[in-house]
């Protein structure tokens, strides 16, 4: 079994397009509506918004490979990219996607890691995150790799306003 990692470049924005709608679909389809699902799909992973995105040096972008493939991703924020206001020494983990045939690899806690490696190499005390107060499992990984909630915001899927927990853990 062979895991790697590579940072996405703005030559990858077709593949980021790929894999984000297939990930988000899988781990989102069966709570949401159709329509609500179309419209957050289109706004948020539209190439235009992905080679934005992509282009923006406070926002990086990691494919994972599980043995040759692109298995999922992993988008953190610094600065003023970060989707809440958090301040110069946290790092955001915006996006830890895996798609769902490669579920139960070790590859979340690996990108999880990776994200918390940058944030030790960048000086960041905290790390956070954003987690859908309905999405169970994502919730207990993160608090099994000791993340606390402390706070949380609005997350709109197309019409319907949703809660997502902040979650966040310090490094240094």
């Amino acid at each position: 079994m062979a895991i790697n990692i590579k940072m996405c470049t703005l030559e990858d924005s077709r593949k980021l397009q790929e894999i984000s709608h297939e990930t988000f679909n899988e781990t989102f389809k069966h709570q949401n509506s159709p329509g609500n699902m179309n419209t957050y799909l289109e706004r948020a992973f539209n190439l235009k918004q992905l080679e934005k995105e992509l282009s923006n040096i406070s926002s990086q972008f990691y494919f994972v490979y599980f043995n040759n493939e692109v298995a999922g991703y992993l988008k953190v924020n610094t600065n003023d990219a970060q989707s809440e206001e958090m301040g110069d020494e946290s790092l955001e983990v915006e996006r830890i996607y895996i798609k769902d045939k490669f579920q139960k690899h070790g590859l979340g806690k690996y990108l999880l890691n990776k994200a918390i490696e940058i944030s030790m190499e960048r000086n960041k005390k905290k790390i956070w995150l954003g987690v859908w107060e309905k999405n169970e499992n994502a919730i207990a990984f993160y608090k099994k790799t000791g993340f606390v909630q402390t706070g949380a915001h609005s997350f709109y899927m197309g019409d319907e306003e949703q809660t997502d927990l902040i979650m966040t853990k310090t490094i240094i």
